[in-house]
């Protein structure tokens, strides 16, 4: 969470301002006679996110998007940010140092307030991992938290019922990604066709749906969450292929770092497996096997292409990874990792 300095802050008379000055004050964070500040933050296409700055406070405040900020036309419900608050309500019981605190929302004006993190205390894990410090004991740590929210939501009837968010997670993950895929090639359909239904149709943890280094900051006492907005009751597989394949990918990003990325993959790997009892750790790693290769492909030919992947190489060198294991899946991770080091 940084401001981002090439946006000024929001001028009190904009029509936004008055919009979350509102919500804030149902809220009853921000009182009637404060002065308030609000400077957007850098990072995030389904949000709008801002640092909100009162005579001795700083939080956040977080408002969903219709309309995704990419070139595709990449739409969504707005109603997003309700279950995003409730997934960072549940899994603060479980890990409470692992999320930020919730301090207040607003139905309303479709928007939340959370603590401020200090990006100097709680730097992103992306940037670090861009700067080449690809720490397993911290790539270990982010398994563990993962592995320890999909452990203690397993097979939850009540946690199904509240998080049965099919037509969101549709929208915002399934159709962007593996069905936008499919499409850009057609030889390939069928077999994303069978992902989208298979992980559309397994239904045993609560799951985050967005588990990246852009959405995990790392603080003094490990890994904290962020950016909920996808979370359904549905297949542990995707959160564990959605942040395994940034680690692939921040291969290309920084070749010469390629093994302190594979070696923090199998961390990651080794740290949520320690917490896998729900099912047999081989049937869910044959279906994270078999997500991963099409979601690299889905960053290259997809609706959210990965805005370092700037050169038709690294585009085809991952066309050229991706397509035969999504034609025949690895039945390991470790497969795919040692397959990615050559």
């Amino acid at each position: 969470m940084t401001p981002d300095p090439s946006l000024p802050s929001v001028p009190e008379g904009h029509e936004v301002y008055r919009e979350i000055r509102d919500a804030l004050t149902r809220m009853a964070l921000v009182s009637t006679h404060q002065t308030l500040r609000l400077t957007p933050l850098a990072g995030g296409v389904s949000s709008d996110i801002w640092q909100a700055e009162t005579p001795g406070r700083t939080f956040c405040v977080k408002r969903a998007l219709a309309k995704l900020k990419v070139t595709a036309d990449w739409r969504a419900p707005v109603g997003r940010n309700r279950s995003e608050v409730a997934w960072f309500r549940e899994a603060a019981k479980i890990v409470p140092e692992a999320v930020p605190a919730i301090l207040g929302e607003d139905a309303k004006a479709g928007a939340f307030a959370m603590a401020w993190l200090p990006p100097d205390r709680f730097p992103v894990w992306k940037a670090l991992l861009r700067d080449g410090t690809a720490d397993p004991s911290t790539a270990r740590a982010v398994g563990d938290v993962l592995g320890r929210i999909h452990a203690a939501t397993a097979d939850r009837e009540d946690l199904a019922a509240a998080f049965a968010n099919d037509a969101t997670f549709h929208a915002i993950r399934l159709e962007p990604y593996l069905e936008a895929t499919g499409r850009a090639h057609p030889d390939l359909a069928a077999r994303f066709a069978a992902l989208v239904a298979t992980t559309a149709a397994t239904r045993r943890v609560l799951v985050h749906g967005d588990f990246s280094p852009k959405n995990l900051l790392i603080g003094p006492d490990g890994p904290v969450v962020l950016d909920a907005e996808c979370a359904w009751f549905g297949d542990p597989a995707f959160d564990l292929a959605f942040v395994l394949n940034h680690l692939l990918l921040k291969g290309l990003w920084r070749p010469q770092r390629r093994g302190r990325y594979l070696d923090a993959f199998a961390a990651l790997v080794d740290g949520y497996r320690a917490h896998v009892a729900w099912e047999p750790w081989s049937n869910l790693e044959r279906r994270t096997a078999a997500l991963l290769p099409a979601l690299l492909l889905a960053r290259v030919d997809g609706k959210s292409p990965a805005e370092y992947l700037t050169s038709d190489a690294d585009r085809e060198r991952v066309r050229a990874f991706a397509q035969p294991r999504i034609a025949h899946p690895p039945a390991t991770l470790d497969a795919i990792a040692t397959a990615w080091r050559v």
